[in-house]
């Protein structure tokens, strides 16, 4: 099973960014799909971002091109940047890796943002 850990949360002022690591485990990385959610209080979780085991990419029509994704297969590690934050914005964000073929879906434990000034 793969294993994330997502870093570089915390307090933010509106207006200000973030960039968010996810940290895969194991030799596979290179074939997975990762996801960026988030869930705030309250709410459903939501996907932020997602980008395929090519680097093809897609964001949630909400965010208005805020969020970008990348990833470093070198380093089995996905990013997720926000800009433009706004106090709307504040939720634990985690990160999942779809696996090929089993569709297997495993998650991160999250990383808590807040947005405030």
């Amino acid at each position: 099973q793969v294993q994330l850990v997502e870093s570089g949360g915390g307090l933010v002022q509106p207006g200000g960014s973030l960039k968010l690591p996810c940290a895969a485990s194991g030799s596979a990385f290179t074939i997975y799909t990762m996801g960026w959610f988030r869930q705030a209080p309250g709410k459903q979780r939501e996907l932020v971002a997602r980008i395929t085991s090519g680097g093809s990419t897609n964001y949630a029509d909400s965010m208005k091109g805020r969020p970008t994704t990348a990833r470093d297969n070198a380093k089995n590690t996905v990013y997720l940047q926000m800009n433009s934050l706004k106090p709307e914005d504040a939720a634990v964000y985690y990160c999942n890796a779809k696996v090929p073929i089993t569709d297997q879906v495993c998650w991160g434990q999250g990383t808590q943002v807040a947005v405030s000034s």
